[in-house]
């Protein structure tokens, strides 16, 4: 009879691997090192991760679902009000890419990494696939509010709001803490502005 793995064994594979795609990207990082770090045999992580492509989904996956329940508790503490909540979008990126452990997004990150990932059409499971359908959806947040309001051109709106999301995680990346706290001020500042228009 097999040996049958303890409990939270898939958890602990998928939080190292998660720890370590994020501090050290995803071609940094082999299978062999999370086997050792995760304290973990080569056959129980592929029985629960088939391919590096399964564990690195299952990692996108994961951080996808934190992100959609941090805009989903900023946006309901923002109210009803469109205007509002697209601001506290634009503020809850700030916040974000605020935090000491901050290295970037991670779909973004991965996206850059392989700009040439398929996109998930003929796979079950796959990265890119995971990624893009993120940002699709944060961007689809926003056109969705915009088309709240009575603004002459929404798409314009939006494309503007997504910009200062987008130049927050960029910005990120290469300034210090108290520089990308300035930036998100001024991000948060800028939405304010476009939205009151």
């Amino acid at each position: 009879m097999p040996r049958q793995p303890a409990p939270g064994t898939r958890e602990r594979i998928l939080g190292t691997a998660s720890r370590l795609f994020y501090a050290h990207g995803v071609r940094g990082v082999g299978m062999n090192r999370i086997i050792s770090e995760a304290g973990t045999g080569k056959n129980l992580l592929y029985a629960h991760f088939p391919t590096k492509d399964d564990l690195v989904a299952a990692y996108l996956d994961r951080i996808r679902a934190w992100r959609a329940e941090s805009a989903r508790r900023a946006l309901a503490e923002a109210g009803d009000d469109p205007r509002d909540r697209l601001v506290a979008m634009v503020a809850e990126v700030g916040r974000l890419v605020d935090r000491s452990d901050f290295r970037g997004c991670a779909f973004r990150n991965y996206l850059a990494e392989f700009p040439d990932d398929p996109d998930g059409a003929d796979r079950e499971v796959a990265p890119a696939a995971v990624a893009r359908a993120q940002l699709a959806e944060s961007r689809a947040t926003i056109e969705a509010l915009v088309g709240e309001l009575d603004v002459d051109d929404p798409a314009g709106l939006a494309e503007q709001l997504w910009l200062l999301v987008d130049a927050l995680f960029v910005q990120a990346t290469y300034r210090d803490r108290d520089e990308r706290r300035r930036g998100a001020d001024a991000a948060v500042a800028l939405a304010r502005q476009l939205v009151a228009r």
